[in-house]
């Protein structure tokens, strides 16, 4: 029973996020769970405060004898990533997530957990309530809508904080701490087109339906090798299209920006005279695929099956042009930092392409922790689908988060770390984006650090969160305020 949750060590932190698993967040959709916030600050008696872009802060005032003592901010985002497994019937706008315990896990049946970072809001919480903690001025900041543009930061506005040291609840390995972080930009990529309505006597429909793979975060999980449905998926069309006669009719992979596509599927016709070729074809390639991510993907899962004759086609030309952009379009791990060996400076993620009427929308995310090198992947992905004849428009972009090794606030934590747990943190930067470093552009003097529990497959149907790593991150946090 998801309840059960509730009686986990430490009880205050599990009960806020079994609160949040109750509540519909998904980016985009925050009112409910702003409302609980702020009735959470007013109940407790605390000040509370919003501002125009819906982001909150609730000041909680030092306990005796430790008044001189800096304000620290800690903070989290509210809004989660909604994923679900095809055969899932769920509606994130409307239903609770189904979490229950698994082992040391905390997981949800079939969809997105949201630990990340419903997590740090429930450290956060958990803190402003315990009147038994030791601890100068703290501040409490829940920031909406990261997890597609990072809105919330985006908006905040100088004086609408106080703290002079910001802890980030947003990372997702116990006894990490890290310093700095990756920017990104988004690339979001059209082809416009006139339906092609004269399908070839003699076709016949098509389904195919790549499933099965993992996803994950793109920026935590890019390392880890994992396949991008869209890249396999318009791999196969390539040589169904070049030597089986088939056409292209309607393509849906992929769906967030940040996600690692984990299912893509399209509608084809095909000659009739081919179709048992073309079984045998997707047969191939599934075997191909399980071969050649064997150790990282073990359930991909590539079928076809008869589907109704579509009412149109992707014009010729404009369906070779995307399949050829697609199949050229850099994806993954582009080059690695050398000053913090195994992490990643500079990635792509495929993460989407859809066709609704006469369009193909396709979106990209850019990741680099050099501003120069982001710019240069930007331009040549640009290029690679302008020469296609696509059109391409800048979205969003955010900088990364400059590592600062001499920072207050990390020489704290890894002397609480040591003097706890008995062993040194690791010092890291991070590929995800997270918001320090847009906060850090309005609050260019504040120190910041970012830690977090045990948090594995975010933004997968497959996300959990390690249970003994929440009370190791509970009582890391805890003994911080104390020693400041």
């Amino acid at each position: 029973m998801a309840a059960e949750i509730r009686n986990l060590s430490p009880q205050h932190v599990w009960g806020y996020f079994h609160d949040l698993t109750q509540i519909p967040r998904p980016t985009g959709h925050m009112d409910a769970v702003t409302r609980y916030i702020l009735a959470f600050g007013k109940e407790s008696g605390l000040e509370t405060l919003q501002d125009k872009t819906g982001n909150i802060v609730i000041r909680k005032p030092a306990t005796p004898g430790m008044e001189h003592c800096k304000t620290v901010i800690i903070q989290g985002h509210l809004d989660m990533v909604p994923q679900k497994n095809t055969a899932t019937v769920h509606n994130f706008e409307t239903d609770p997530i189904d979490a229950y315990i698994d082992g040391d896990w905390v997981t949800a049946r079939d969809t997105t957990l949201g630990a990340d970072n419903g997590i740090g809001v429930a450290l956060a919480l958990a803190v402003l309530s315990d009147n038994t903690l030791k601890h100068g001025p703290v501040e409490a900041l829940f920031t909406v809508d990261e997890e597609v543009g990072m809105d919330g930061a985006f908006g905040l506005k100088p004086g609408f904080l106080k703290g002079e040291i910001l802890i980030n609840a947003d990372s997702e390995e116990e006894g990490e701490l890290f310093v700095g972080c990756a920017g990104g930009a988004d690339l979001n990529i059209s082809f416009q087109f006139k339906e092609d309505i004269a399908i070839p006597e003699g076709d016949v429909a098509v389904k195919l339906s790549l499933t099965g793979l993992k996803g994950g975060h793109s920026g935590v999980d890019i390392h880890l090798g994992r396949a991008n449905a869209n890249k396999l998926m318009f791999r196969f069309l390539k040589e169904a299209v070049r030597d089986y006669g088939a056409r292209l009719s309607s393509i849906d992979g992929g769906s967030l920006r940040n996600a690692i596509p984990r299912e893509a599927v399209a509608i084809i016709t095909i000659p009739g005279d081919n179709v048992e070729a073309l079984w045998e074809l997707v047969a191939d390639y599934q075997d191909m695929f399980r071969t050649e991510y064997q150790g990282i993907e073990e359930s991909v899962l590539f079928v076809a099956e008869p589907a109704e004759l579509p009412a149109s086609l992707i014009p010729e030309e404009i369906q070779d042009d995307l399949i050829n952009a697609i199949e050229g379009c850099q994806n993954g791990v582009i080059s690695m930092l050398a000053d913090f060996p195994g992490t990643v400076e500079t990635s792509t993620n495929l993460a989407s392409v859809k066709k609704s009427d006469q369009l193909i929308e396709i979106k990209i995310l850019t990741r680099s922790s050099s501003e120069s090198r982001k710019e240069q992947i930007c331009s040549s992905l640009e290029s690679v689908f302008a020469l296609a004849g696509a059109k391409v428009e800048y979205g969003s972009s955010y900088g990364g988060w400059q590592p600062n090794i001499k920072s207050e606030i990390l020489g704290v934590m890894q002397r609480v770390y040591e003097q706890k747990f008995g062993r040194t943190p690791n010092v890291k930067v991070m590929h995800a984006g997270l918001e320090c470093g847009i906060i850090q552009t309005v609050y260019p003097d504040m120190d910041m650090i970012s830690f977090g529990p045990d948090l594995q497959y975010p933004h997968s149907p497959d996300e959990r969160v390690g249970i003994s790593s929440v009370q190791k991150v509970w009582t890391f946090l805890t003994e911080t305020l104390a020693a400041m």
